[in-house]
């Protein structure tokens, strides 16, 4: 499946459409270079799912949890890990066991953890500067 993003306002439209042609699934993890809208895209889908205040980039503190109107969503950035099992100290396995929303920037140090039915999405620049979103369950 792929979306595209003119720009950043077209955000909460891609958010709307995501969470439509992924109803039942919990669990996203974003891949793209530096920049590519990973933080842009999950902020707007923290606002489809009734997340009050905003959301802001979790790198020094790994994962942020927000109470959204389902109850609580996680949004992970695991690009200053090193090492897998930081992904012990912090609980990864239980979070994305919880049955609740987890957003997961640079997922490829957990790629071992995540459920099946996690849904990868892989976020790519145009030469125009729109982004190109590829989504597809992993097995």
């Amino acid at each position: 499946m792929q979306f595209r993003m003119a720009t950043a306002a077209d955000a909460p439209a891609t958010a709307r459409a995501l969470l439509a042609a992924f109803p039942a699934q919990r669990v996203f993890a974003f891949e793209g270079d530096l920049g590519a809208g990973k933080t842009t895209l999950i902020k707007a889908l923290s606002a489809e799912l009734g997340v009050a205040g905003g959301t802001a980039s979790p790198s020094f503190a790994i994962v942020n949890e927000y109470l959204s109107a389902q109850g609580p969503l996680y949004h992970f950035d695991l690009y200053r890990l090193e090492h897998a099992e930081e992904l012990e100290a912090i609980g990864f396995i239980e979070y994305v066991d919880s049955g609740r929303y987890c957003f997961i920037e640079w997922p490829g140090l957990a790629a071992h953890l995540l459920p099946p039915g996690t849904v990868g999405l892989w976020i790519t620049v145009e030469g125009d500067g729109a982004r190109i979103i590829h989504a597809a369950e992993r097995p």
